[in-house]
């Protein structure tokens, strides 16, 4: 078993799920369903790829907003 950072945002009707250690991405049009999809797109891939290339190590990474000015 091994977790997978996912990330999940709005974008107009839908919800766009990325995997940024595997730079996949998936939606769907609810918040659960994306998640299903991009759970199915991970395990998809890992079975075509394997994880002999997965990186062994997992960074802790963390999220956070910004404030711009003039944007």
């Amino acid at each position: 078993m091994r977790q997978f950072l996912v990330s999940i945002t709005k974008e107009d009707d839908f919800f766009i799920a990325r995997c940024p250690e595997l730079n996949i991405t998936s939606q769907g049009g609810s918040l659960e369903e994306a998640e299903k999809n991009i759970k199915e797109a991970i395990e998809l891939y890992i079975e075509s790829f394997g994880v002999e290339d997965l990186p062994q190590k997992v960074y802790k990474q963390y999220i956070t907003f910004v404030e711009v000015a003039h944007a």
